[in-house]
């Protein structure tokens, strides 16, 4: 399956679990994946099951600092004003970056620029941009990004090109609002596919709740992810929710959704 796919959502309705499981379940079905940590809590790995002593090596390409002023001529945190290249060579970061994770996955993480407005004119954000546009166009890979908490990457047009943009929501009226914001935006930029996965459902109220605002809003539902006590025991060892309750209700339902996705992209 080759296909683009960024994942967001409100701050702490489980995006990364869903965005690294993805990962791991396309990569088994034969798919070459590239998984772009585009968070800047840069917890991707865990979901992915990349060691702790690996994972803590790495520099988000946006902090690199060598990096940075090397392909855009200018050094992080300069003042706005100064000249660099808008368009800095990024199509061999992948290779040099990435870090191997299991089946058949590679984790390169991106990291992120604070930022408001529309965009950044700054030398950490013209290479991340770069990055993710190349990432769009000219990989023949399949990935997936875990996009910030929010929507700042979608104001910033990171996620154009995508083949389908997976909102996150959990019961509540928090994440639910969310969803019609992150919806327009999504139409400003020309992302026509966006689809939504419901997490920490506790039971038929909840999931009602859940599918009524979207039917409201006209984003279809993938699918539903139950409570599982599982992802929290995962979440207290370190571990990768696929590695420690393969077979539990939430990683069911994640196959699940991955099978509905091939059903909306065919």
């Amino acid at each position: 399956m080759n296909v683009k796919i960024a994942v967001c959502g409100k701050g702490g309705v489980g995006k990364t679990m869903v965005s690294g499981t993805l990962a791991r379940l396309l990569g088994r079905q034969g798919t070459k994946v590239l998984a772009v940590d585009a968070d800047p809590n840069n917890t991707l790995y865990l979901s992915l099951g990349v060691p702790f002593e690996v994972a803590e090596k790495i520099v988000p390409l946006t902090e690199n600092e060598e990096l940075v002023q090397e392909r855009t001529g200018m050094e992080v945190g300069r003042a706005f004003g100064g000249m660099f290249k808008l368009n800095p060579r990024v199509d061999d970061l992948a290779a040099k970056f990435g870090v191997p994770a299991p089946d058949n996955v590679t984790l390169l993480v991106a990291g992120t620029v604070q930022i408001g407005g529309s965009g950044c004119m700054c030398p950490a954000g013209a290479l991340l941009k770069a990055l993710i546009r190349h990432l769009i166009v000219g990989s023949g890979e399949a990935f997936v990004m875990d996009m910030e908490a929010g929507i700042e990457n979608l104001g910033r047009g990171t996620t154009r090109g995508m083949d389908a943009l997976i909102i996150v929501v959990e019961p509540g009226y928090g994440a639910i609002t969310t969803v019609g914001r992150i919806q327009k935006l999504a139409q400003d930029i020309g992302v026509d596919r966006v689809l939504a996965v419901a997490n920490k459902v506790t039971g038929e109220k909840d999931r009602k709740v859940v599918e009524a605002a979207l039917v409201e809003r006209g984003v279809p539902l993938l699918g539903v992810i139950p409570l599982d006590e599982g992802l929290h025991e995962a979440g207290l060892l370190g571990k990768a929710p696929l590695d420690h309750v393969p077979k539990g209700p939430a990683m069911e339902a994640i196959r699940g959704i991955l099978r509905e996705l091939r059903s909306h992209l065919s």
